[in-house]
């Protein structure tokens, strides 16, 4: 596999995208194009974050000498740092572009009398602004906010509710409680990806000083955590009435059963697996 494909560490583009999926389903109704734009939107920042991720842990150490883990471009030397930013700057520019037509998409200022919508579109450039510097700060810089145990919120924000409510308001330019319960329940599932990522690098994270909020509940701590982000999520779809959530509930039981049985690498056998049905719960989220 090319380097540069590896880094752009694929498999973690659906449960990215989850958030939109749900909230445009949300949506009494829908304009595809704009759903399209927010899908290619999301990638980029999400493609955007991987890259930065890699490069921040690369430049603090972070992800050299793990066993059991395939190296990426940086820790084998095949991508270089200059063409690592390279990478990095083509994806915040594919951000600001996909971003800029698609809040121009969906709430058409231009067409609309009395500066209407300019409003709104301000509003949305500036969260996507805030949303590419969360998706470049988390292992960046020297005030990285994943070594200092906020990674869980910044997911949960982005990915979750933000991402949801956004989806269903660039539709139809309204919000209720149930869209913002929904993004409560969608973001559970997706900060559970990024802990067991964080649980399965615990002991690496811990010598090089990164402070996840799993390093900080601990080995034990962090496996009841996860357990609760689950039973969560399958709470709050089942008390707001998206009963078809609950197919994927067998599967999600067999996927915490294998997290207290296992440790170290042998998580990552369950990444996909937590990746996809939470894509799929988006998706029956709509019921």
């Amino acid at each position: 596999m090319s380097p540069y494909i590896q880094s752009l560490r694929l498999r973690t583009l659906p449960l990215s995208v989850s958030g939109i999926i749900l909230g445009t389903g949300l949506a009494s109704s829908h304009s595809w194009y704009v759903f399209v734009l927010a899908i290619l939107t999301t990638l980029s920042l999400q493609i955007l974050s991987n890259l930065s991720n890699e490069l921040g842990d690369a430049q603090k150490g972070t992800d050299y000498d793990q066993h059991g883990r395939a190296a990426y471009g940086l820790q084998s030397g095949t991508i270089t740092v200059r063409q690592m930013k390279g990478m990095i700057a083509l994806f915040v520019g594919l951000s600001v572009l996909f971003g800029t037509v698609l809040v121009l998409s969906a709430f058409r200022p231009f067409s609309r009398p009395g500066g209407e919508g300019w409003g709104e579109v301000c509003v949305f450039l500036l969260l996507g602004a805030l949303a590419i510097a969360g998706a470049m700060t988390y292992t960046l810089g020297k005030h990285s906010y994943g070594y200092m145990g906020l990674g869980d919120l910044g997911v949960f924000l982005f990915f979750g509710l933000l991402s949801t409510l956004g989806g269903y308001y660039l539709q139809v330019q309204q919000l209720n409680a149930e869209v913002v319960w929904c993004g409560v329940a969608i973001g559970l599932p997706c900060v559970g990806v990024l802990n067991l990522n964080n649980i399965r690098d615990m002991p690496n994270d811990r010598t090089h000083g990164k402070r996840t909020f799993a390093s900080l509940l601990g080995p034990v701590g962090g496996k009841i955590y996860h357990t609760l982000l689950l039973i969560g999520c399958m709470a709050i779809f089942t008390a707001l009435g998206h009963w078809w959530t609950l197919v994927v509930a067998p599967l999600w039981g067999w996927h915490v059963a294998y997290i207290w049985r296992h440790e170290g690498s042998d998580l990552d056998r369950q990444m996909p697996v937590l990746m996809f049905s939470t894509l799929v719960v988006a998706c029956l989220g709509w019921v």
